[in-house]
């Protein structure tokens, strides 16, 4: 019985992973170090799989520090779309933001993360003349 039960979960979870209409080659970025007050970007790329045109309801950022970009117009079947994420780098230290993107006829919103850290710009020396 324990065996027909854990069958039986399996393809349910994998009908819940066939279902997905689209696929994103990345999820999570390490920016590494970053300059502080400098802007870091990051272009997460996605595919349409489903046979029809897939729209982005919606793309929010968990703060104001991270700004989402997404296309408005549907992106047609089989073919590739991005969302651009940028983090302000305005506070020092180590971060983790996630950006919640919400496509229409989609049960469960993707879940996007960039993490880093932001250091102190040190300024380089110039070597006098004279």
């Amino acid at each position: 019985m324990k065996k027909l039960l854990l069958v039986a979960f399996l393809f349910s979870c994998l009908g819940v992973f066939a279902q997905s209409s689209v696929e994103f080659k990345v999820v999570k970025h390490d920016f590494g170090k970053i300059k502080h007050n400098v802007p870091a970007t990051y272009t997460f790329k996605f595919i349409n799989k489903s046979n029809k045109p897939l729209i982005i309801e919606n793309a929010v950022a968990g703060c104001g520090c991270t700004t989402p970009e997404y296309p408005k117009q549907p992106i047609a079947q089989g073919k590739e779309g991005t969302i651009k994420v940028t983090y302000n780098a305005a506070t020092m230290g180590v971060f983790t933001k996630d950006v919640t993107v919400k496509f229409v006829n989609e049960k469960q919103p993707v879940v996007l993360n960039i993490i880093g850290e932001v250091v102190e710009t040190v300024p380089t020396k110039t070597k006098k003349k004279g």
